[in-house]
């Protein structure tokens, strides 16, 4: 991070969330947004795959958070039978912003008022750094992938 560039609101919650946690990771600004995962690897330089996009899901009535690798397409039967629902759906962007305070595109693994009920991507363990959004679309951190189970306490399952 750039001292002079200053953190958007969100992501000064997002990095509150880490510190307190005690990860150390430096946020990045990008100077566009990086609201997908192809968006993002091209703005970091680095393969579709390494991108932890956080989808939320209305999983049996509940808003949950799937981290998942941004060369996957979550398949909702694969999700549905791996943490053992019967509904799941994507959430709306109104779900999405009252469960983790910040808007699609932008939704970090943590900072959110409460946390989520989370489930992590398998694949994204073969990547030695994994890149999440940090609160906001213009706003990314590089972490490991033990680093974000560990962080959001996340269940490990197969996405697709």
């Amino acid at each position: 991070m750039t001292e002079s560039v200053p953190l958007p609101e969100r992501t000064v919650i997002v990095q509150e969330h880490l510190r307190a946690a005690g990860v150390d990771t430096e946020i990045r600004v990008l100077p566009d947004s990086a609201r997908t995962a192809a968006a993002a690897a091209a703005a970091i330089g680095c393969e579709v795959a390494a991108i932890a996009n956080s989808l939320v899901f209305v999983v049996d009535g509940d808003p949950v958070l799937v981290m998942t690798s941004g060369g996957h397409r979550v398949d909702f039967t694969v999700i549905a039978e791996a943490i053992g629902a019967k509904n799941v759906a994507m959430a709306p962007a109104s779900t999405v912003r009252e469960a983790t305070g910040q808007a699609i595109g932008g939704v970090a693994p943590v900072g959110h008022p409460a946390p989520l009920r989370t489930y992590v991507d398998e694949a994204l363990r073969t990547h030695d750094v994994i890149w999440a959004a940090a609160g906001h679309p213009h706003t990314v951190m590089p972490l490991t992938f033990n680093t974000l189970q560990a962080l959001t306490d996340g269940q490990i399952i197969a996405v697709e």
